[in-house]
């Protein structure tokens, strides 16, 4: 099965690729073009990214697209609270696989607050997200249950965090596993990007994809809070 035969809203468009380079090829040039279109605009361009490794290869072929990339900025939709030295950083790894080359031209605007608590550096990310550029795109991972961004099932905070009404751009999250301790975007920033996409990979995010679907708990799983709004899903096997 594909995404595309999955029972999708009417919101939502799939693109099923066959392998993890064509999707990230894909991607990468869907991407470029909004970017572009918003530099032509305005004069200016902002990307928000999610870490791991799963975007790597989407990252690496960004960098290949035309892009005047001192005209981007570039966030995360989250981030470990950890130096960005430290090996699971995001920023981190942006900077190895996204930050470099032609795309080192960009500004990047760090979640990662090195305050005495990670409630005082969510406060600090908040403030300095303040100062965000309009979202123009923001592409989103999904974990097998069901999170995406740092927004974990029943994590303490998770209720503000996908409130539509909230006025906090960060909030602290913490993960199931190492290490505990996340900052987040919260679901108010994250729906305002012009566009959204959910890149996703292999047939367990297909599963979690299809449960997501059939129930409207948003807290069970917080992928349903993007489900709800126009969403670009990029698959492949």
């Amino acid at each position: 099965m594909a995404i595309s035969e999955l029972e999708l809203p009417t919101h939502v468009t799939a693109h099923d690729f066959l392998g993890a380079s064509a999707l990230a090829e894909g991607l990468a040039k869907a991407v470029a073009t909004r970017l572009n279109a918003a530099i032509d605009a305005k004069g200016q361009a902002t990307l928000v990214v999610s870490g791991g490794r799963s975007p790597v290869a989407f990252f690496q072929a960004l960098i290949e697209q035309p892009l005047d990339w001192s005209k981007v900025l570039v966030t995360l939709a989250d981030e470990r609270w950890v130096p960005t030295e430290h090996p699971d950083s995001n920023a981190g790894l942006l900077k190895r696989h996204l930050l470099t080359g032609k795309a080192a031209k960009a500004r990047f605007l760090s979640l990662y607050r090195a305050a005495a608590s990670l409630e005082a550096a969510a406060l600090e990310a908040d403030l300095a997200l303040a100062e965000l550029p309009a979202i123009d795109v923001l592409v989103l991972g999904m974990g097998d249950d069901g999170h995406t961004a740092s927004l974990f099932p029943n994590s303490p905070n998770l209720t503000e965090g996908l409130d539509l009404q909230s006025t906090r751009r960060c909030l602290p999250m913490l993960a199931p596993s190492v290490p505990h301790q996340r900052l987040s975007m919260t679901r108010a920033l994250l729906a305002t990007a012009g566009l959204t996409v959910l890149s996703v990979q292999g047939p367990g995010k297909l599963a979690t994809l299809r449960a997501a679907l059939q129930g409207t708990e948003l807290n069970e799983m917080p992928i349903r809070a993007f489900l709800q709004d126009p969403l670009d899903i990029y698959w492949c096997p």
